[in-house]
């Protein structure tokens, strides 16, 4: 069951900084998003997206400012905030040497899954990986990978599910597989995710966002937005950048 906690929204950060040595990557960041809602961040490589993504999971800890997670600060309430989080990043957080049934074990053990044994089948199933349940992760594809570290995240039912650029190294078959997934496990999930692909993200969400230099330059709500609207918009918010 989803821990969604309607009086917050899914998530919101409050003035995020985050910074490597002198060099700030987000520079004062206030973004909400509510409950049930399917956001895209777009943005020049650089400006920020993959920074935003591990400091909204709790894998990079914020400079200053604040991240809440339904209401739960990510580093006053970490534990609680981070079990209503799943994350598919460039990372798989896989071990190679497990098999992709012992790993699913290993996780569900450590966000203490109830009726892990029969989740950890339905994950399987889910993912289209039930018949390589046994093989080791080190023999997998990258689209295999990308499926079971899917599977990693959705396995105790997080309400909101964070992804840094999902359709990396994926067919539109695998990718359309994807997303009917998350859909299936969780109708009503908050999913944030970044893209450089704006039909994707004219596909799948109903909120679009571009970062440009740490900063949210522009924020529009998908009603029925073209491709080359969303394209002209992202040009001016950007400068042209890519």
């Amino acid at each position: 069951m989803l821990m969604n906690s309607p009086s917050h929204p899914a998530v919101e950060t409050k003035d995020l900084v985050r910074s490597f040595g002198n060099t700030k990557v987000l520079r004062g960041l206030d973004i909400k998003v509510e409950t049930g809602t399917t956001s895209v961040i777009f943005g020049p490589n650089g400006a920020g997206k993959t920074t935003l993504i591990k400091t909204l999971a709790g894998v990079l800890r914020p400079t200053s400012g604040r991240v809440q997670i339904e209401g739960l600060d990510i580093e006053e309430r970490a534990q609680e905030a981070r079990m209503r989080l799943g994350l598919v990043s460039h990372q798989s957080f896989l071990y190679g040497t497990l098999s992709a049934e012992e790993n699913l074990t290993f996780y569900g053990r450590m966000y203490g899954v109830a009726g892990l044994k029969e989740r950890v089948s339905e994950m399987l199933v889910l993912v289209g990986l039930a018949t390589r349940k046994s093989d080791r992760v080190a023999t997998f594809s990258r689209g295999m990978l990308q499926r079971l570290s899917l599977g990693r995240a959705l396995l105790h039912r997080p309400s909101v599910l964070l992804l840094d650029e999902p359709d990396t190294g994926l067919d539109p078959q695998a990718l359309a597989a994807m997303w009917d997934i998350m859909r299936r496990d969780a109708p009503a999930r908050t999913i944030i995710f970044t893209s450089h692909n704006f039909e994707r993200a004219l596909a799948a969400a109903n909120e679009i966002m571009v970062l440009v230099k740490g900063k949210l330059a522009w924020r529009a709500p998908n009603h029925n937005l073209t491709l080359a609207a969303l394209k002209e918009s992202y040009a001016q918010a950007t400068g042209g950048q890519s």
